[in-house]
């Protein structure tokens, strides 16, 4: 059974304080993307003795063993019996992009089993077995654009909100930042005058000066690339512009799709453009 595991992006990330466990909380929106990964999975051979995993594309296949879509299977066997699994991803969302890829992958692996397999568990079952993989999971598990808190996990209803108008660009310069790096050098958290669901009120042309991602003036110094690509969609004519997540993708909102000439201007990125609409 195949399935295909989509992106997301955040519209604003504050991070608004930290509890006293070490963990951030933050408030953001998270808006489903239609830049998927692949995964399908089948039944084992009655001869398997475990389940198993191949990964095709961009990814570090030095942790398979830890990686989330296995770790999705057993979690949920925990649970609910069912044959081991014999599962292909085929990665085409960046990894280290801030885009949820690892989570969407792992969350739709719970879905894609639950329907398989005809497992009896609910949605709100199936979003608290997700948490436990990571706080992003249970958002790909409802696939629909939240209002975020706490750390990830608590998710609300979105304002109304409609992008269908514009063509949404993504581009990831050829580096990997690290979740730990971009907490380190945040400095200061919390302070913020406005939330996110009034900036997203406005219309999109006032966003560029109040939606904010905490993330790019702890990353900006340390690398500037990110600074350039999103400087460069707003000199194609990008109505807004941000990095998403912890980075290091950075995606634009246009009134039109790029051409091949412009696509050309970010040389040895990741680049990805279409429009904000999933197949359900």
């Amino acid at each position: 059974m195949l399935s295909f595991a989509n992106a997301k992006i955040n519209l604003g990330l504050h991070i608004t304080g930290r509890r006293e466990d070490g963990y951030h909380l933050l408030e953001s929106l998270f808006l489903p993307v239609p830049l998927c990964d692949i995964v399908e999975i089948l039944p084992a051979s009655e001869e398997a003795t475990d389940d198993s995993l191949m990964v095709l594309g961009d990814i570090d296949t030095g942790c398979l063993e830890d990686n989330l879509v296995l770790r999705a299977v057993r979690r949920l066997r925990q649970d609910y019996p069912f044959p081991y699994v014999s599962i292909v991803l085929k990665k085409l969302i960046p990894s280290g992009a801030g885009m949820g890829g690892g989570s969407s992958d792992a969350s739709f692996t719970l879905r894609t089993l639950r329907e398989l397999f005809a497992l009896p568990v609910t949605d709100e079952e199936l979003r608290a077995i997700a948490l436990t993989l990571g706080a992003d999971c249970p958002f790909f598990i409802v696939n629909k654009p939240a209002s975020v808190r706490g750390i990830g996990e608590v998710l609300l209803p979105a304002p109304a909100l409609d992008l269908s108008r514009y063509h949404l660009v993504v581009v990831k310069p050829p580096l990997h930042i690290s979740t730990a790096e971009a907490f380190r050098g945040l400095g200061s958290v919390g302070g913020q005058t406005e939330d996110i669901p009034t900036i997203l009120s406005r219309p999109i042309a006032e966003w560029r000066d109040s939606l904010a991602n905490d993330f790019e003036r702890s990353l900006f110094p340390n690398h500037p690339e990110l600074a350039l690509c999103k400087a460069r969609l707003y000199e194609l004519g990008a109505v807004y512009a941000s990095m998403t997540g912890s980075g290091a993708a950075l995606y634009g909102f246009f009134e039109r799709p790029l051409s091949s000439e412009e696509r050309a201007t970010f040389e040895g990125c990741f680049f990805w453009q279409g429009r904000l609409t999933l197949a359900e």
